[in-house]
Parts: structure tokens; sequence; C-alpha cells
């Protein structure tokens, strides 16, 4: 039976044989586009910057909204960005209505 073991997400992950790892291994050292870092060129290495959106200024708030599905259809008519449309919607209604 292969040798297993549980990764911090709970997947089950098979370990691969020492023959196995003695062929991943060979595969490595005879692929010339790669080679092992020397300590100075690991030293060298900067971490990724973050990915994805930067932080806004002004974040959105995730809310749940309930509105009438004729409603909810129109603005998905129009495609991708719907919610973005009910939004600026909404922000218009603000202008025309002074809340207090």
């Amino acid at each position: 039976m292969p040798q297993t073991i549980k990764s911090h997400t709970g997947r089950t992950l098979i370990l691969p044989t020492p023959e196995e790892d003695v062929a991943i291994s060979a595969g490595i050292a005879a692929d010339p586009d790669t080679h092992e870092l020397t300590v100075a060129e690991f030293a060298q290495l900067k971490p990724i910057p973050q990915r994805g959106r930067p932080a806004s200024a002004n974040p959105k708030v995730h809310t749940g909204l309930r509105l009438d599905a004729e409603v909810l259809d129109a603005f998905k008519a129009g495609g991708r960005g719907w919610q973005t449309r009910i939004n600026e919607a909404l922000k218009e209604w603000l202008k025309n209505h002074h809340t207090a």
C-alpha cells in the first residue's frame, strides 16, 4: 500500500516510492532548463507582490438584498456589471431623494 499523508486542507496525498523519487530526481537532473539554486541565488529571490486588485479607498460592503425577480432580470439582461449598475441606480436615487 502506498504511503500517504494528509495536507492542511484535508486532502490525502500519495507519496512517491523511493524508486519513483529516484526517477523524478533523474528527470530533473537531465532537464537542461532547470537547476538547483545556489545559496546566493536563493538569497536574491524576492516575494511575489500581492496579486489581485489593489485595496480600494472606499471598499464595498457585502450585504444580502432581496429584489423583485423582474428588477433583477432587467439588470442582468444588460450583461456583466449588473451589480455595479444596481449600485449606480441606487446612488442616483439618493441624489434625487434627500434622506435624513
